[in-house]
């Protein structure tokens, strides 16, 4: 008796299945970070340059929309009035305050673009692999307003630039230069042959209070659970820690970063900022 052939129709169908899925999220990504949401993060986009398309909810009133829409006016940016449940679908259901904006991809610069613009006593940040857009949104917030001079990602398995980033750092991701590099390493090489002196964050090192922050410097802040890299602590000129009290040892990274980046505001000085 002849026996029936498995039919591999199924798996064939599941793998299709997983495949377009796959594709449909990827899509939905690529979608969602061409908008900017919130009335921070929407002004300074408009005011930018990048607008697209302004959307807003259908009965929204007040000054601030008014504000909007005659910067949208300012910058051709056509106004388009929509129901909730488009502003929820294009957010994911984000707080957006009833505005969302259409946008133009976010152009990051290279290394040698960022360093084109070095200053005297320039001071970067390099984030090592962060993943939470809130702390990158937080530490961009913090960054502009104690005159950091440039942020410096990794390419892969690093938060980029998405609209909850652009939302939490009420729109100072406009007004700080963004480099984003393949390799932080050579980065590092680069910027230490520009002149740059190399810090690093750890449970042990020179208590923050008492860093030399003269001259051009760079702070790598590590990854939320793991810190910095291993191969990145051999780069550094030298390691900085927060001493700390208490049972939990370690704080949030964009919390780390922000005693840091007003310690360098706090040693320079306002003028010199």
């Amino acid at each position: 008796m002849n026996k029936k052939k498995p039919q591999s129709l199924p798996k064939k169908r599941e793998f299709e299945k997983r495949d377009s899925f796959k594709k449909q999220e990827k899509s939905s990504e690529e979608i969602a970070e061409n908008f900017v949401f919130g009335h921070h993060g929407v002004t300074e986009a408009l005011k930018s340059g990048r607008g697209n398309k302004l959307f807003v909810l259908e009965d929204a009133r007040g000054d601030k929309i008014e504000q909007l829409k005659s910067l949208a006016q300012e910058f051709a940016v056509p106004v388009k009035w929509v129901p909730k449940q488009k502003l929820d679908s294009m957010t994911q259901d984000a707080v957006h305050q009833g505005v969302v904006l259409a946008i133009t991809p976010y152009e990051y610069l290279t290394l040698k673009q960022l360093l084109s613009q070095k200053k005297e006593h320039s001071f970067y940040l390099i984030l090592d692999s962060l993943e939470d857009p809130h702390n990158f949104g937080s530490i961009l917030r913090t960054a502009d307003a104690s005159g950091v001079d440039g942020v410096i990602i990794p390419k892969h398995r690093s938060v980029g630039i998405t609209p909850v980033v652009v939302k939490t750092s009420t729109g100072a991701v406009e007004h700080i230069p963004i480099a984003r590099v393949t390799n932080l390493s050579q980065a590092i090489t680069e910027l230490k042959e520009a002149g740059f002196w190399i810090f690093g964050t750890d449970m042990k090192g020179t208590s923050y209070d008492k860093w030399n922050t003269k001259g051009s410097v760079a702070l790598i802040i590590g990854n939320e659970g793991k810190g910095m890299s291993e191969g990145l602590k051999k780069e550094v000129d030298e390691m900085l820690t927060i001493p700390m009290t208490g049972h939990v040892q370690s704080l949030n990274a964009s919390v780390a970063a922000s005693l840091l980046m007003y310690e360098v505001f706090r040693q320079r000085g306002f003028e010199s900022l």
